[in-house]
């Protein structure tokens, strides 16, 4: 018979990024969809961060329940504003920066008739460079709009992600190297703001936070130098 013994009590820490960004919209956790909980990170971010603008409009694909839950919980209408192209994959995680614009560009086209003489708010699921949201901010007012509130359902990304996300120093990452108002002027948004911590813990439903958030607070399960991490 093989002798088994605990050493101690298992510490789970899942991936909060991937219920904010990376899973699939129809995946389950903790007997809860995806989708249902975006859509609560959404109104939680209303709550925090409301705006005053005519409609909301989210990011496809993984901005969309965020937004629509933002669209709940300020009363506003939600519309479609940007659409996808179904054939170029996730930009942030491309090698360079040259693959990341090229991307973007072909990524998502505006609907001017739409988007012309109207406050926009644009919900987004994260900013990590930021080259995405400056290019979508961008291509909103040529199609017409008149302001552009940015509000990203999660909170700032300043720190490296040593467990396989394309994400591994901290001066890729636009929040680690700028404060608020500086990213409000580098993307060119007339309004930004973030969900907070607490505010993203909370839509979990989970008061006991079985999470690695170290993306956001720098709070790693398992030390990077163990990792095999490079310096940042």
């Amino acid at each position: 018979e093989p002798d088994r013994r605990r050493w101690c009590e298992a510490t789970p820490r899942l991936c909060v990024f991937e219920m904010i960004y990376f899973a699939r919209p129809d995946s389950n956790f903790f007997e809860e969809s995806l989708y249902s909980y975006r859509r609560r990170l959404g109104k939680v971010l209303a709550e925090e961060s409301p705006a005053a603008a005519d409609l909301v409009i989210g990011v496809p694909d993984s901005g969309i329940p965020a937004a629509i839950g933002f669209a709940d919980g300020s009363g506003m209408p939600y519309a479609e504003g940007l659409v996808k192209n179904r054939y170029v994959g996730r930009t942030f995680i491309q090698p360079s920066q040259g693959m990341r614009d090229a991307g973007i560009r072909l990524k998502l086209n505006p609907l001017a008739d739409v988007l012309a003489n109207q406050r926009i708010v644009v919900v987004d699921d994260s900013i990590v460079r930021g080259s995405t949201s400056r290019k979508i901010v961008k291509a909103l007012r040529e199609a017409g709009a008149l302001q552009v509130h940015m509000r990203i359902s999660s909170p700032p990304v300043t720190h490296p992600c040593y467990y396989g996300i394309d994400t591994d120093t901290q001066d890729q990452l636009v929040a680690a190297r700028l404060p608020l108002e500086e990213i409000r002027q580098h993307l060119g948004v007339d309004s930004l703001a973030y969900l907070s911590r607490e505010g993203m813990l909370r839509a979990t439903g989970q008061q006991d936070s079985p999470f690695c958030t170290a993306c956001f607070d720098g709070q790693y399960p398992v030390p990077p130098s163990e990792t095999g991490a490079p310096a940042s």
